[in-house]
């Protein structure tokens, strides 16, 4: 798209640029940034709020790669100006607070579809903008991704925007394989433990996370099963045997047979927390593993 009316929706979402929210920042050294393709990198909240160091780390590789990251519009169609990223207004940002992109995720998982039909349409006012542009959108947790790719259309079916947006959902790897394809990635050359997210092996594939650890020397395979935590399933009561049990037939045994100086992969913030408070034991999503990387090598 090149008329006007691209170009102009196309600014609007890279005034986002150099947003620092709730831990996820973007680069605020203009001539630091790529020139390729602009991607929108997906704030979910397992990033934003518990584990920023991912958000951070996407977008460390993502311009590394070349590309130019943005994150998603926060004004409402027809409120008027809530927040340009830049403002540091206590209203502004308040008011920002009220309008936020979300999958649903949470809500879906709980049963209240009628809620979540709720956030998704807010969510699709908010990003008219960047499907307007036609801009990528980066997400890094692959539950949220399957939610936007699998759950959303379902849900919204009356509503078009919801089949363009799906459709422009790319995982982090995804993203890599096919808008910055000439990218060689650091080489890590270790092996890797860990575990495929159940919703990479059911809805979203695993292929380009395969191929991006080939390229970067990230050698071995990743365990099937399930973590066993699966979002609130594992905290309600009642549920901690077989959130465990789950842990205990693939991935648990993986990780405590893996060799010394393995990286632990685990995309899914679940799949995380699982090893954390089962195994005592990092995990790390990939975007983490290139980012460090990417730093050693500097």
């Amino acid at each position: 798209m090149e008329t006007a009316e691209a170009v102009e929706t196309a600014e609007a979402v890279e005034t986002a640029e150099t947003v620092k929210t709730a831990g996820v920042a973007a680069q605020e050294d203009p001539s630091a940034r790529g020139a390729g393709d602009l991607v929108v990198l997906w704030p979910d909240t397992f990033t934003e709020h518990l584990t920023p160091s991912v958000g951070r780390a996407a977008v460390r590789v993502l311009e590394a790669a070349g590309l130019r990251v943005a994150l998603p519009p926060t004004r409402l169609p027809g409120r008027g100006a809530i927040a340009d990223g830049t403002t540091r207004a206590a209203t502004a940002l308040l008011t920002a607070r009220r309008a936020r992109v979300c999958c649903g995720l949470t809500y879906l998982s709980t049963g209240r579809l009628d809620r979540a039909r709720t956030v998704l349409r807010r969510t699709l006012d908010l990003m008219e903008p960047v499907l307007r542009a036609q801009v990528p959108v980066v997400v890094l947790e692959p539950s949220c991704a399957a939610a936007l790719r699998g759950d959303l259309p379902e849900l919204l079916p009356d509503d078009p925007r919801a089949a363009r947006l799906a459709a422009a959902v790319l995982t982090f790897a995804e993203t890599l394989e096919r808008h910055a394809p000439h990218w060689t990635p650091p080489v890590v050359d270790r092996p890797v433990a860990g575990q495929t997210h159940c919703h990479q092996h059911a809805v979203l594939g695993d292929g380009p996370d395969r191929r991006l650890r080939a390229a970067a020397g990230l050698t071995g395979e990743l365990s099937g099963g399930c973590c066993g935590l699966a979002g609130n399933f594992g905290f309600e009561k009642g549920h901690f045997e077989v959130s465990r049990a789950c842990a205990e037939e693939q991935l648990l045994p993986a990780v405590r047979q893996a060799p010394a100086g393995t990286v632990i992969l685990a995309d899914g913030f679940s799949c995380r927390t699982q090893l954390d408070q089962l195994a005592g034991v990092r995990g790390r999503h990939l975007a983490e593993v290139l980012a460090r990387a990417l730093d050693a090598s500097a």
